[in-house]
């Protein structure tokens, strides 16, 4: 499963695309994981658990049903 830009959404990549050197760093060190599992989750090779997602829209506002659509159903 991939991040999608579904009627103006913000993936994960696009969140960062404007954001300063570090930030994912940064991310991941907040969140309790590595670099390489952020950038694994960035580029849509991997997805977070249900609670890594809750986490991650908490800290960017990318919303949990854009992450995880199969465990928290489609977003309006």
């Amino acid at each position: 499963m991939k991040f999608h830009k579904q009627g103006g959404v913000m993936t994960l990549e696009q969140y960062f695309s404007d954001k300063h050197r570090g930030a994912k760093a940064d991310l991941a060190r907040d969140l309790g994981i590595t670099r390489t599992w952020l950038s694994l989750l960035v580029s849509g090779r991997e997805v977070p658990s249900a609670t890594l997602s809750i986490e991650i829209e908490r800290r960017t506002g990318i919303n949990r049903k854009y992450l995880r659509p199969d465990l928290f159903g489609e977003a309006l």
